[in-house]
């Protein structure tokens, strides 16, 4: 096996030292917690104020995380990435926005993106974001909604925003099929999380019948999802429908943590890292060895989860580009993982958003806080990014 998440000539082969550079300063900002803490609160205020600083976002932490304001932005990125062998996954980066009418925009949105990505050759997937397209207080009201015997909520049946959530998706999905576009439907804050999971269920039975479509998320640095999972496979099989599972580590680590301290309830989320990656390998290993009925998207910055995954395929003679495994990484991270995955032929995406400077700032903000809560990947990218610049100084 030739694979080697050193080689840095093969991870940042697409960008120039211009580009090195820029990210190098960005990453070394995001490295002090203080320096973040401070730019997220500020930055939404300062932007809506009228100061030019868009210019300055635009030209940093956008260029680095977000593939353009438009899919057209997008297809440019799209087509440079896929010049080294690296797919993409889209996502309508815009966060939630409250009322029907911004509901039925996104959905619409998600739709063109579903069209775009059948006339690409590297987009087989499309994100969604439940919040985009249905009511928070909606999503609350169901998740502590008490169960019927029909495992159906009390307030579900009659609930007509409801059923225009699932007819939001429904209509997606549909989409999706003709075109031949997997669908991701990302995981949220736990408090929201039961209507999205059984959602997506149902969504499963329908469109996974001879190949996954649809893919539910996995966040695995909760203490209940790797047993989760175990169920869901086997509710799957009894519904002789596939299994798509997204399996990431989390994304609101701090607000889970802070929201259980405030309201008096265990936290959801493992007390160390190790207990995560533990439940994370363990989860990946388990997708493996049942890949006849489940499909798995590997989304992960961590080195040695993607190689156990890269050496469990050869130990059971999987081909590298098996259809049923699928890695990924977010745009502007972890390029040593992207890059080198693809020229070894293994099935490897970028997560790719694109949407309004203005609205995509949450995601943003978003990155730059997971970044520096996560110290050790900031460190990761930073001593990458040095070694490819002395490289290229070297060769002078």
């Amino acid at each position: 096996m030739n694979l080697s998440f050193e080689n840095t000539q093969n991870a940042f082969a697409y960008k120039s030292i211009g580009d090195l550079k820029k990210a190098r300063f960005l990453f070394s900002v995001i490295q002090s917690p203080w320096v973040v803490n401070i730019a997220t609160r500020a930055t939404p205020l300062l932007m809506k104020s009228g100061l030019p600083i868009n210019g300055i976002i635009r030209n940093t932490i956008f260029k680095q995380f977000v593939g353009g304001e438009t899919l057209e932005d997008s297809a440019i990125v799209t087509k440079q990435l896929s010049s080294y062998g690296v797919q993409v996954i889209l996502d309508y980066g815009v966060e939630a926005k409250e009322g029907e009418e911004n509901f039925d925009e996104v959905t619409e949105k998600i739709i063109e993106a579903v069209n775009f990505a059948a006339t690409q050759t590297n987009v087989p997937f499309v994100g969604i974001k439940i919040t985009g397209v249905a009511s928070m207080d909606l999503l609350e009201t169901l998740n502590e909604a008490p169960r019927l015997r029909s495992g159906i909520h009390d307030s579900e049946s009659e609930n007509a925003a409801w059923d225009r959530v699932r007819d939001r998706l429904y209509a997606i999905c549909d989409a999706a099929v003709e075109k031949g576009v997997g669908i991701l439907i990302d995981a949220e804050e736990t408090w929201i999380q039961d209507p999205i999971d059984r959602l997506a269920f149902e969504l499963m039975a329908v469109y996974n019948k001879e190949k996954a479509v649809v893919y539910n998320t996995y966040q695995l640095y909760r203490h209940d999802r790797l047993h989760f999972l175990k169920i869901s496979h086997q509710l799957a099989k009894e519904g002789n429908f596939l299994l798509g599972a997204k399996l990431v580590r989390g994304a609101y680590m701090e607000k889970e943590r802070a929201r259980a301290l405030q309201k008096n309830y265990p936290s959801p989320i493992h007390d160390n890292k190790e207990a995560t990656d533990a439940d994370f390998d363990a989860a990946a290993n388990y997708c493996l060895e049942h890949k006849d009925s489940i499909s798995m998207v590997l989304a992960s910055h961590n080195e040695l989860s993607n190689m156990n995954i890269v050496q469990k395929m050869a130990q059971l003679g999987l081909s590298n580009n098996d259809h049923r495994v699928h890695f990924s990484q977010l745009f502007g991270m972890s390029d040593h993982i992207t890059f080198n995955l693809a020229l070894q032929k293994y099935n490897v995406s970028k997560y790719l958003p694109y949407g309004p400077l203005l609205d995509v700032i949450p995601y943003l903000m978003r990155r730059a806080q997971e970044n520096s809560s996560v110290n050790g990947q900031t460190n990761r990218e930073l001593l990458l990014i040095r070694k490819e610049l002395a490289r290229r100084k070297g060769k002078k």
